[in-house]
């Protein structure tokens, strides 16, 4: 089933693309979080990364949706600049209020950078697994 690849791609996006930036970012001093929290997460505590992850193979299920079936140039730019826009929005306009944080400009070129990045690496699994372009392998 070709959206479960979808999902496994985008989970594993978040912890190895989206992470791994965040760890660049984080050691090079330009993000304040560091990567890999495994703080709780209300309601049911699951580790932060965990559910960043989660959600990240939500949104791989919705990139697979809209691009996964097309042809080679499109579906790697329009993965990366939906992987930015999509989850950068959410975040900035739904998620960030919700818990009261502040959105500077810093923050959303952050976001487009680690969600672009993040959106390259769904491309990149889904590709690995043969969740695209017509192969769809179950």
């Amino acid at each position: 089933m070709a959206w479960i690849k979808a999902f496994i791609s985008g989970f594993l996006a978040t912890l190895i693309f989206h992470q791994g930036l965040l760890a660049v970012f984080y050691f090079a001093g330009i993000a304040p979080a560091a990567p890999f929290s495994l703080a709780p997460v209300p309601p049911l505590g699951v580790p932060s990364v965990l559910s960043l992850a989660f959600f990240g193979g939500l949104w791989g299920i919705v990139l697979w949706a809209l691009v996964g079936r097309l042809g080679t140039a499109a579906f790697w730019s329009l993965m990366v600049i939906l992987g930015a826009l999509g989850p950068t929005a959410v975040a900035m306009l739904v998620v960030f209020p919700m818990k009261g944080l502040t959105v500077s400009a810093q923050i959303v070129v952050g976001g487009l950078i680690l969600n672009g990045f993040w959106g390259l690496g769904v491309a990149v699994f889904q590709t690995l697994l043969g969740a695209r372009n017509g192969r769809l392998k179950s």
